[in-house]
C-alpha cells in the first residue's frame, strides 16, 4: 500500500461523504471496508503517512490477530460487561472470519500451542497488505498524513476539520484508538471529541505493559523465562503475612509465561496483570506473588518436601531445589529464604521449609510502576461502553457518529482478543452506516 499522501481532487472535498472514518489501524480499516463495500462513499483519514502502524509492530512484528478459538471463547476473556457489550460485533465476525478473510488475500495463519494465531510468515506486514487490499478493493478512499483537528455536528451533517481541509459526511466512525504505543500516533484524540459530544470518558490507563520492580534478585534473572507462572496482584499490606493472604487483598490472578528484564517482569502474565496495578488508586500500594509451581497446591508442595527429607536426607537443598526449578531461580529462592544451599535436606528447620514453601508459591515481587502509555500494548478506558449502541456501535447521544476499536472502554488479556475486538466492533459499524 502506497504511503504518500493523496489529495482529494476540489469536488470530493466539497462534497458530503456518505461515510468519513478517521483511524487507519484495525478497525478503522474493517469499518471502511464494509462500509464500501455497501455502496457508501468512505474516505478513510489517517495521522500517519502509513496505514496500519500499530499492527505493523504488533507481536514482534509477527502479529497475533486473533485467538484460535470461538465467538464465546473470545467474549469469555472479557470482563462480564465488556463481554456483554461486544457479544454482537463478536457473533457478526467471530476468529474464523477474521481468518477466512486473511487467508482469502493469499496471507496463510497458524495457531501456537498459546492459542494465537499468526501468520505464517511471521510478517506483521503480510496482514497489514492483505487488510490494505481488501480496503482498496472495497472502493473506499484513504488520505494518510492527515491530522484532524475538529469534529463539528451541523444540520445533521458532520464536518472534520483537518490540517490540509473541511471535509463533509453524514456518519463519522471515530476509529483513532486508546493512548497505547503514543509514537504510533495513538494519543487520545478520540476521547476529547468523544468528551466534545457529550460522552463521558472512563479514565484511560495502560495495560498489558511491562511491571516495574526495584527488586536486586529479579534484576539478577534477566533475560531468563519460565513457562508457567501464576502472578496476583495483591495489596502490599498482605505480604507481612504470607502464610494466609485474605481474598479482599487479591486484585487480580493470571497465569502464562514470566520473563525476568532489567528492570522488573514482562510476558503473558505480567502483562495480563498490569492492568490492575494501573487500575488501583495507589499502584505502588500493590505488590506481586508470583507461584513458580502452579499446578502443586501449597499442602502438596509442604508435602513433597516432608517427603524429601525423609527419603534423601543427604542431599543437598541445592540438588533438590535445582530439581524442581531452573538453576537460576533455584539459587536466588535460597538466597531468598537465606539457606544454606551446601545445607541437607535433613538439616533444614521447619522455619526453613515454611519460608522455601512460600518463595515457591508465594513469592513476593515489591512493585514500583509500569513501563506505562510508551509500551502499553493497549488502553484500559475509553468511552463509556453504556452511552454506545453495542447492536451498532453508534452513539446513543449524536446520531450518525460511531466509536470502534480501542477509543472504546474495552480491553482484553494479550493473546490476539484486542485485536479481534477491534475487527469486530470495526466491521459492525461499517454494516451500519
Amino acid at each position: 500500500m502506497s504511503s504518500s499522501v493523496h489529495h482529494l481532487d476540489p469536488e470530493s472535498q466539497q462534497k458530503p461523504w456518505d461515510v468519513v472514518v478517521i483511524g487507519a489501524g484495525a478497525a478503522g480499516l474493517f469499518a471502511a471496508t464494509a462500509a464500501a463495500q455497501r455502496g457508501r462513499s468512505v474516505l478513510l483519514l489517517e495521522k500517519n503517512r502509513k496505514l496500519g502502524v500499530k499492527i505493523l509492530i504488533s507481536g514482534g512484528t509477527r502479529c497475533n490477530l486473533t485467538h484460535h478459538t470461538d465467538a464465546r471463547g473470545i467474549l469469555a476473556a472479557f470482563p462480564k460487561s465488556q463481554a456483554k457489550f461486544l457479544r454482537t460485533a463478536i457473533h457478526a465476525l467471530p476468529p474464523t472470519k477474521v481468518v477466512e478473510l486473511v487467508e482469502r488475500e493469499g496471507v496463510e495463519t497458524k495457531a501456537e500451542a498459546t492459542g494465537k494465531i499468526f501468520p505464517v510468515s511471521d510478517r506483521a506486514i503480510d496482514v497489514r497488505d492483505a487488510l490494505a487490499a481488501r480496503l482498496h478493493r472495497s472502493g473506499a478512499k484513504t488520505q494518510p498524513a492527515t491530522s484532524v483537528q475538529e469534529i463539528l455536528h451541523e444540520n445533521e451533517t458532520f464536518r472534520i476539520v483537518t490540517d490540509l481541509q473541511e471535509l463533509q459526511a453524514h456518519r463519522v466512525i471515530i476509529a483513532c484508538g486508546g493512548q497505547s504505543y503514543p509514537g504510533c500516533g495513538t494519543t487520545g484524540d478520540g476521547y476529547q471529541w468523544a468528551r466534545a459530544f457529550g460522552h463521558k470518558i472512563v479514565q484511560p490507563v495502560p495495560a498489558l505493559t511491562p511491571i516495574k520492580s526495584s527488586d536486586a534478585w529479579l534484576h539478577a534473572l534477566q533475560g531468563m523465562t519460565l513457562s508457567d507462572v501464576q502472578v496476583t496482584v495483591v495489596t502490599s499490606d498482605s505480604l507481612r503475612d504470607l502464610h494466609s493472604i485474605p481474598k479482599s487483598a487479591v486484585l487480580d490472578t493470571r497465569r502464562g509465561s514470566l520473563l525476568f528484564t532489567h528492570f522488573g517482569v514482562s510476558g503473558p502474565s505480567a502483562l495480563d496483570a498490569s492492568r490492575a496495578i494501573t487500575r488501583a488508586s495507589e499502584p505502588r500500594n500493590v505488590a506481586l506473588l508470583a507461584d513458580f509451581l502452579a499446578d502443586v497446591s501449597y499442602d502438596e508442595c509442604v508435602a513433597q518436601w516432608r517427603a524429601r527429607i525423609a527419603n534423601q536426607g543427604r542431599a543437598a537443598v541445592k540438588t533438590i531445589l535445582a530439581e524442581r526449578h531452573q538453576r537460576r531461580l533455584a539459587e536466588s529462592l535460597m538466597a531468598l529464604c537465606q539457606i544454606d544451599p551446601t545445607h541437607k535436606l535433613a538439616e533444614l528447620s521447619k522455619a526453613n521449609i515454611s519460608r522455601l514453601v512460600q518463595h515457591e508459591k508465594r513469592c513476593p515481587i515489591h512493585v514500583t510502576g509500569t513501563q506505562g502509555f510508551a509500551k502499553a500494548e493497549v488502553t484500559s478506558g475509553g468511552v463509556a461502553l453504556g452511552e454506545v449502541d453495542s447492536k451498532t456501535m453508534q452513539s446513543k447521544r449524536v446520531p450518525g457518529l460511531y466509536f470502534v476499536g480501542e477509543v472504546l472502554d474495552i480491553d482484553g488479556p494479550i493473546g490476539g482478543y484486542n485485536f479481534q475486538a477491534a475487527f469486530s466492533t470495526g466491521w459492525l459499524a461499517g454494516s451500519h452506516v
